[in-house]
């Protein structure tokens, strides 16, 4: 058996070519309770469940905003979650032929052994969970294995256990219905250069094409979501031209053309860093058999949350900011990004977090 064949193979296939259409890509608005806890804390506003929900609301039904959108990705709370008027965020978005996601991974602990190395839990009870988020409307799924660069890092082992936690949550998943995004990110903490940056990218990608070979994953449907490959967070910075050879190249060598798209990770660059660098990568000219969007948190929600900050009054505001990076970033995966204009405050600010837990 080359690759897994269930009941739900062409459906699969079908909703991870959806997901990668140029001109579209994935809103990644599945932060954690405790994460979005922090985003409000810069804003000063109240870490309850009724901010959440408002927040959250404010996203999806920003005018416009969802032609931009083939996916977001949901936390569990927010997959059950309600309009003001009483409309489930899941048929808000499948009405606007957004594809509903959620986040299944539990969370990363440390590999006993390592320099402070990590796995990602959340297999056991995977298969129920997976089927009450098909049942519930989802339709993809995400998992963040983490790895960091260092002196000796990342080891063999953590790249050989996040592999193939990865592979088993894919296989789970599409068991179940869900296309599994791959999501390998490579920490930018450190002061190391982009070849070094390449060198451990290509490492882990070719370990988890290996570890997806291995347990049968059907390729057509899954989608990666990988860090783009650029120096440390200590050093200076590159081109965007240079990050988009040397991130492709990486893809090139790594990634098999049965994919049918990457969906970066912003990994805290700032909102405009994220949205230059794809769509450098858009324009680059050489071989690219998959389609390169995005799958931005932080990257697409930055200037909204600072315009919004809790208040009713500014919602507007805060959907014209979230409206303007959605459209930025839809035009960098056709290449036709043109630069921002006038930047909405905190589209340029660095979104870095060392050691960045989601």
């Amino acid at each position: 058996m080359s690759c897994f064949k269930g009941k739900y193979h062409d459906e699969l296939i079908a909703n991870a070519a959806y997901i990668g259409t140029p001109g579209k890509g994935i809103l990644a608005a599945d932060e954690s309770t405790g994460t979005i806890g922090k985003r409000f804390a810069s804003i000063s506003v109240e870490n309850v469940e009724s901010n959440r929900q408002a927040y959250r609301e404010l996203l999806f039904t920003t005018p416009g905003a969802l032609q931009y959108l083939s996916g977001v990705i949901l936390f569990e709370e927010t997959l059950f979650q309600k309009t003001a008027a009483g409309k489930p965020f899941v048929d808000l978005l499948k009405e606007n032929n957004v594809l509903p996601g959620i986040k299944v991974d539990k969370g990363t602990v440390e590999l006993p052994g390592t320099n402070g190395e990590t796995t990602t839990t959340g297999l056991d009870g995977l298969a129920q969970r997976c089927q009450q988020y098909y049942a519930a409307g989802a339709r993809f799924a995400k998992w963040r294995a983490v790895l960091k660069i260092g002196p000796n890092e990342p080891s063999p082992l953590a790249i050989h256990e996040n592999a193939y936690g990865l592979a088993r949550y894919a296989v789970i998943c599409q068991e179940n219905g869900l296309v599994p995004i791959v999501e390998p990110e490579i920490l930018v903490d450190g002061p190391h250069d982009i070849d070094k940056c390449a060198d451990v990218t290509e490492r882990v990608l070719a370990a988890c094409y290996k570890a997806l070979n291995d347990h049968h994953v059907l390729l057509e449907g899954t989608l990666l979501k990988p860090n783009m490959v650029t120096p440390g967070s200590d050093v200076a910075k590159v081109k965007p031209e240079v990050v988009a050879e040397y991130t492709i190249r990486a893809l090139q060598r790594t990634m098999p053309a049965a994919v049918p798209a990457v969906v970066f990770l912003s990994g805290g660059q700032s909102e405009e860093e994220a949205t230059v660098n794809l769509n450098a990568m858009n324009k680059f000219k050489g071989k690219k058999p998959w389609s390169l969007t995005f799958s931005y948190g932080r990257a697409l929600q930055q200037s909204t949350l600072k315009a919004w900050a809790g208040k009713e009054e500014n919602v507007k505001k805060a959907q014209e900011a979230f409206l303007a990076r959605a459209k930025a970033n839809s035009e960098a995966t056709l290449g036709k990004y043109e630069g921002g204009g006038k930047l909405a405050e905190g589209a340029s600010e660095s979104l870095h977090v060392k050691d960045y837990k989601y």
